[in-house]
């Protein structure tokens, strides 16, 4: 078993709960927000969900090794300002791509200033023709400075995942 499939190498025990309920002992993130309407949108988001444009466009993926994301795939973001930035790596834990949901969760890897998992999706209603923005997390401080940060550190989590929506919500479409 290489270190790309082994659940031993992410930082928590609770590998893909972000697909169920989440784990206790967690600060927990979820945040669903309207982002436009029928099916043509929900797959134009979906492939930008997929294609890491959310982390792109708020400029924080550093790399990632893989175009798209795909179970077992690295990606390192950089959470911060410029140089006071931190390097937080992550491995895509599972991908979604059902007629109502596309996305994909990634967890913390050694090093990422947080442990945990986070699922970056879109979910479409055919009910209403709503397209809608998901995230949800789980996480905990791993490191000192997330220490120190205490509820603050809650509240960065919950800015960023309203960024990434707003990202998302703002995507251009391919030319």
């Amino acid at each position: 078993m290489n270190a790309r499939s082994d659940p031993s190498s992410f930082t928590y025990a609770e590998v893909g709960a972000t697909r169920r309920e989440l784990p206790p002992g967690y600060h927990h993130l979820r945040l669903r927000r309207v982002l436009g309407h029928g099916e043509a949108e929900f797959r134009r988001l979906g492939a930008a969900v997929l294609e890491y444009r959310i982390q792109r466009g708020l400029g924080i993926l550093e790399d990632a090794q893989t175009p798209k994301a795909e179970p077992g795939a690295e990606v390192t973001v950089v959470l911060g300002v410029a140089r006071f930035g931190l390097r937080a790596p992550c491995r895509v834990v599972y991908v979604l791509d059902e007629p109502e949901r596309i996305g994909f969760a990634y967890g913390t890897l050694p090093g990422h200033p947080e442990s945990g998992e986070e699922l970056f999706a879109v979910e479409y209603d055919t009910d209403t023709d709503t397209v809608y923005g998901v995230i949800t997390a789980f996480s905990r401080p791993a490191s000192r400075l997330t220490r120190l940060g205490g509820p603050l550190t809650g509240l960065a989590q919950r800015a960023a995942a309203e960024a990434y929506l707003l990202v998302l919500r703002r995507t251009p479409r391919a030319s």
